[in-house]
């Protein structure tokens, strides 16, 4: 239920989410007060009819998903006309199944031209023709809508007259309904007017392509996902496509296109193929072959695609790509992709020489091991160069960027580079980002950096580097903002100080420094480099040993005589009230942050049930004026027959809970009837609980009492609970036939 002015005083929300909430009831001021409202999901909640949603104040809304619930019609209330920025209406899974011209009569007389419209998963009968006439949309989506093709055509028929911007149909991959597809479904659509077509997942697609697409012709993007297909070889001819997706479409060879129109080309993620064939686009700017498993015998010049406009290619996560041309005739290219592909002959010639307009460049885990120094001649104008997981000779990073004068960001994690040429980066007065993680450098060399005025962020983690000399240090550039050096093998020893001294001083500049690590020597390995004391360098060896030793000795006996202490007391305590009855069934040890479970359910069901029993609570029971650890074993351990632990990860948190758990451990070995009751209030991570190495063991080895917030989980939860508090309860026969029998009516109701 939501109520009038719950929101009220929210002003500025702009998303609202209610997913899963089983409402029903809404007041029709419920959403009153959300002036800057954007946003509104009501996904899963018995939502029967957008007529009794009260929204209609909201003109403000943008976005409104009311999918996966209980609509039947398809009905726009009046409302919808003082929602003059709706742009997006998600209505999918619900129960529509009839479509007729009065539902849209408020898009007619006020038609929102932005929206976009999701009916996907609605088992749609019937679509009225007429209905979308003269509406305008930018967006209208039809994925398992339909139960057979015949209904489709029908369908799609009803559509017609509705211009729109991009119209999607089809099916999603684990919810196919149509067991084969007619190609005279798609000539309704020839009534329809739009910019964009999306067809997805439709089983059983026609082999043969012949007509099948005469009512796209004047469509400017069209993507085909997941389909059948064999081949594109009877498109018409008057096709003016300028944008064509071919995404998984099982092509057993590459399609033949002449689109003289097209200007971006995507074709991914078809893996049955393994031979590039040439084609000619001559208007193609944009191409995008990635994930298809081709093998390329010559690349790359204009030839291979029919083009001298190119831009953009992408031949990531192919097969063997042999370099054989200087990418001749594709002197217009700003983005190549090449990474996980197998580059052959890269290191022969200038591959690159004649793309001075290059911005981007990825050779990533290509198996390229850098020989030749000219390799990159010709890039003047890159400035993003991505080549992890390559190699070079001698595992030496040469000078091999000289003419990368516009670089920005430089990637040569995982190349195995165990030294740096002085002069590597002498060229690049631009560079911002160096990624050098991940290789086996051995120390911080810091000249080569320094020509490297603009560098501000330097990632240097994952290597071997050991130190770094204090001259060499001052050759950082000033404009470094971040460095990474965490993961390496540092030597925290009197001959690093200077190096060791300068990281605690530089802890603004690098990136996670209480993570860095010492590696030797092996008393201080695995333990932060900010923990080195450089006091230490200036003492003798022999009074080192003896403060050390001095100061263990003296640090255990303090801990002993604090640890044993309590237990002290303790035990005299066992002496002291060991043959008396206790006040007490039962000490509650847990956090506070758990409270109000400890008073609302165990105090509650324990102290107020049937047979009631007597617990021990800090917040009650604690004598004011005593010592806090004095109450804990006076009041709470002595005076008790059994002591309830009730863990949770803020139990396990604080410090005053496992003080109490382990005195409660000496308390149990001391005292002949003693006994720990352990209660898991929550799933605990076991990461959490093993930092509790005793506390982790004891629940690994006793049966411990788990809490289920369900009817069946807390009668058998108080039953057992109760079962072990009688365990050692002195017997008292009065009364016992009715306590028995009021004890029964107890738990049903609990």
């Amino acid at each position: 239920m939501i109520e009038d002015d719950a929101y009220q005083g929210l002003n500025h929300l702009s998303t609202l989410i209610l997913t899963g909430n089983p409402i029903q009831s809404l007041a029709l001021g419920a959403f009153s007060g959300l002036a800057s409202l954007q946003k509104l999901v009501a996904v899963e909640t018995n939502l029967a009819s957008l007529e009794d949603f009260p929204i209609g104040h909201l003109k403000t809304l943008r976005e409104l998903n009311v999918a996966h619930n209980l609509i039947h019609s398809f009905k726009f209330p009046e409302y919808f006309s003082n929602l003059p920025n709706l742009e997006h209406l998600d209505l999918s899974n619900n129960k529509i199944q009839n479509i007729y011209h009065e539902d849209l009569k408020v898009l007619h007389q006020m038609p929102l031209l932005n929206l976009s419209l999701d009916l996907s998963l609605n088992p749609l009968d019937f679509i009225e023709p007429g209905t979308f006439k003269e509406i305008k949309l930018n967006e209208l989506t039809l994925r398992s809508n339909f139960n057979s093709t015949h209904v489709m055509k029908i369908c799609i028929q009803g559509l017609a007259g509705l211009k729109i911007n991009r119209l999607v149909l089809g099916e999603f991959k684990n919810e196919r309904i149509l067991e084969s597809f007619d190609r005279s479904v798609l000539e309704g659509l020839c009534n329809l007017t739009f910019e964009q077509f999306r067809i997805a997942y439709f089983s059983e697609f026609p082999k043969d392509d012949t007509g099948l697409f005469n009512c796209l012709v004047n469509v400017s993007v069209i993507s085909l996902l997941s389909l059948d297909l064999d081949s594109l070889e009877a498109l018409p001819k008057d096709c003016r496509w300028q944008h064509l997706e071919l995404t998984n479409c099982n092509f057993k060879q590459f399609p033949t296109l002449k689109l003289n129109s097209l200007k971006k080309f995507v074709f991914t993620d078809n893996k049955h193929m393994s031979t590039f064939t040439k084609f000619k686009l001559p208007n193609l700017q944009f191409l995008d072959l990635k994930r298809n498993h081709l093998s390329f015998k010559g690349c790359c010049s204009h030839t291979n695609f029919g083009t001298s406009k190119l831009k953009h290619l992408d031949l990531s996560f192919n097969d063997v790509i042999t370099m054989s041309s200087n990418f001749l005739g594709l002197e217009q290219l700003e983005h190549l992709d090449f990474q996980h592909s197998n580059l052959k002959q890269a290191n022969d010639f200038s591959v690159f020489l004649s793309l001075r307009n290059l911005r981007y460049l990825d050779i990533s885990y290509t198996n390229t091991q850098v020989v030749f120094h000219g390799i990159f001649v010709g890039l003047v104008s890159l400035q993003t160069l991505k080549m992890a997981g390559n190699s070079f000779q001698n595992n030496l990073l040469p000078d091999i960027f000289t003419e990368l004068t516009n670089l920005t960001i430089l990637d040569l994690s995982k190349c195995q580079l165990e030294r740096v040429s002085q002069m590597a980066f002498h060229s690049l007065p631009k560079l911002q980002v160096l990624n050098m993680s991940h290789n086996k450098l051995l120390s911080l060399d810091t000249l080569p950096y320094k020509p490297l005025h603009s560098l501000q962020i330097l990632d240097c983690s994952f290597n071997r580097i050991m130190e770094s000399k204090e001259q060499e240090l001052q050759h950082l550039p000033r404009s470094l903002a971040l460095l990474n050096l965490t993961q390496n093998d540092f030597a925290c020893v009197c001959e690093h100080q200077s190096f060791l001294q300068w990281v605690k001083d530089q802890r603004q500049l690098l990136v996670g420094a209480e993570q860095m690590m010492c590696t030797q020597p092996l008393d201080m390995q695995d333990m932060p480099v900010l923990s080195f004391r450089n006091a230490t360098c200036q003492m003798n060896k022999m009074i080192i040993s003896v403060s050390v030793l001095t100061i263990l000795l003296v640090s255990v006996a303090g801990a002993l005589v604090y640890k044993f202490y309590f237990h002290l007391m303790l035990l005299a305590g066992c002496k002291k009230y060991g043959r008396g009855e206790s006040t007490y069934d039962a000490f509650v040890i847990y956090s506070s942050q758990d409270e109000d479970w400890v008073r609302n359910e165990l105090v509650k069901n324990l102290e107020e049930g049937v047979p009631p029993f007597q617990l021990c609570l800090h917040y009650r029971d604690f004598i004011p004026g005593v010592a806090i650890a004095a109450n804990i074993i006076q009041e709470g351990f002595h005076k008790s027959r059994k002591v309830i632990v009730v863990v949770s990860q803020h139990f396990i948190q604080s410090r005053w809970c496992i003080f109490e758990y382990e005195i409660a451990q000496t308390w149990q070995f001391l005292s002949s009837r003693a006994g720990i009751i352990f209660i898991v209030l929550q799933k605990l991570e076991k990461s959490l609980l093993r930092q509790q190495v005793e506390l982790y063991r004891l629940l690994n080895r006793n049966t411990y009492l788990e809490w289920e917030d369900s009817v069946l989980g807390r009668h058998i939860f108080w039953r057992r609970l109760r079962k072990a508090l009688l365990d050692g309860k002195p017997w008292r026969p009065e009364g016992t036939a009715d306590a028995d029998s009021r004890q029964q009516e107890a738990t049903a109701s609990t």
